[in-house]
């Protein structure tokens, strides 16, 4: 498939496939079962999973089922010699922890989404595929899915997107975040927001980034009226490019910027869309 052909692409040797009408939606018992039955099939040393939402649930029920070592939201993981060593943030991202993961068991670490470029693909590459039967428990099948509702349609997830346009308080309302809906739509991007932001009403908690919402790790975050609180700046810093655009020169958020605009947002966000609607012809 296009999929498999995909991976191999991206240096593979071996893909286990779990194909079976009972993961067509996430559910986490199927898709823990799914898992534990490639891991049983692979025998690896160890597993990584995208720090995701669902990445996350999937990681902690299948640490728990093989009774793993689990480090989660890692920013790099290594090997020194058969022991993975996982680098994660610690105290709101002031400081990084490294962690030595047993080699006596199961070795499981959820790894933040850019944290490595993807490799060139090769072109040719062939894998072997191996199909592995899901095998599902009662205790498995107790969740069902009646409804899956999106929430602002056409927008990706924060923790998806390549590209993030956030709002701060200085947003205002609900209204005046259309301009920040209107440049993320552009950069085929999503919408952050501050949690001020969120907890004033101006966007869903679906949408805030930092500590206490999702800690992304895009290619470009532009941080709009948000000065950066700790825990904020503790779930964006890790963004390859940062820019800040607020009228508050001594904001904490220019500290982490890579690149910094001290002006109103109002004037300067339409004005940035209107120049890539340009570009874009």
């Amino acid at each position: 498939s296009g999929l498999t052909d995909a991976i191999a692409a991206q240096g593979a040797k071996k893909i286990y496939t779990v194909d079976d009408a009972e993961l067509a939606m996430y559910r986490p018992g199927p898709y823990a079962s799914a898992l534990a039955g490639a891991i049983d099939a692979a025998d690896p040393k160890a597993v990584l999973i995208p720090t995701t939402a669902l990445g996350r649930d999937l990681a902690s029920r299948i640490a728990a089922r093989k009774q793993a070592a689990l480090a989660i939201d890692c920013t790099e993981v290594s090997l020194d010699g058969d022991d993975l060593i996982a680098t994660k943030p610690m105290y709101a991202g002031k400081f990084s922890g490294k962690f030595r993961l047993q080699k006596d068991r199961l070795q499981i670490a959820t790894v933040r989404s850019n944290a490595y470029s993807a490799a060139e693909p090769q072109s040719g590459a062939t894998a072997e595929v191996l199909a592995v039967p899901l095998t599902l428990s009662d205790s498995d099948r107790r969740l069902k899915i009646n409804e899956i509702a999106a929430t602002g349609a056409g927008i990706k997830d924060v923790t998806e997107a390549d590209a993030i346009v956030s709002g701060g308080r200085a947003m205002k309302s609900e209204e005046n975040f259309k301009i920040i809906y209107e440049l993320a739509e552009l950069l085929d991007g999503a919408v952050g927001a501050s949690r001020a932001a969120c907890d004033a009403g101006y966007q869903p908690h679906g949408r805030q980034v930092g500590l206490t919402g999702k800690v992304v790790t895009p290619v470009l975050y532009i941080a709009c009226g948000i000065d950066g609180a700790i825990q904020h700046l503790a779930g964006m810093r890790g963004s390859k490019v940062i820019v800040a655009i607020n009228t508050k020169k001594e904001a904490p958020i220019f500290n982490v910027a890579t690149y910094g605009c001290v002006a109103d947002l109002f004037t300067v966000v339409p004005l940035l869309t209107k120049e890539l609607m340009r570009l874009r012809g």
